[in-house]
């Protein structure tokens, strides 16, 4: 009896590519939930804390071209920057039709204080990992989701 190779290639490639996806997985969920934690110091939520970043990486930017950059409905969006806009930590701007975000002193004084200590954290995170690994793992990473667009 002849067995097929394609069949046996597959089979073993299909576990790997499962075990992979688990691994993945699991990863995210934990490092998710420890970062979830770290973030409480704040009193600020991934989400939020995604937003004031992307505030400062473009200084000034328009509410629909946040809730694109996040991948966030704009109703969700529209939550958050209510919720942040009542901390103090942001302000909105209209030009016409359009709807900026821009961070307040408060804000900007908050990312000034989390950047240093999240830095630390993720370098904790990451110690398990040499420096060789940790790019390996980040050049692996950006490769298996190079190409791919989110709906």
């Amino acid at each position: 009896m002849k067995i097929n190779t394609l069949d046996n290639f597959s089979e073993k490639y299909s576990k790997t590519g499962l075990q992979l996806w688990f691994q993945i997985s699991r990863a995210y969920h934990i490092q998710l939930k420890l970062y979830s934690h770290f973030s409480k110091n704040w009193d600020l939520s991934i989400s939020q804390y995604e937003i004031l970043k992307k505030i400062v990486e473009n200084t000034r930017i328009s509410q629909k071209e946040l809730a694109e950059k996040m991948f966030f409905t704009k109703g969700n969006i529209t939550q958050i920057i209510i919720k942040m806009e009542k901390g103090g930590y942001i302000r909105r701007e209209q030009e016409w039709k359009t709807k900026y975000i821009l961070l307040t002193n408060k804000g900007k004084e908050l990312y000034e204080q989390i950047v240093p200590e999240q830095k630390a954290y993720f370098s904790q995170r990451f110690q398990g990992l040499t420096k060789k690994e940790q790019k390996h793992l980040a050049k692996l990473l950006k490769k298996m989701n190079e190409g791919e667009n989110l709906l």
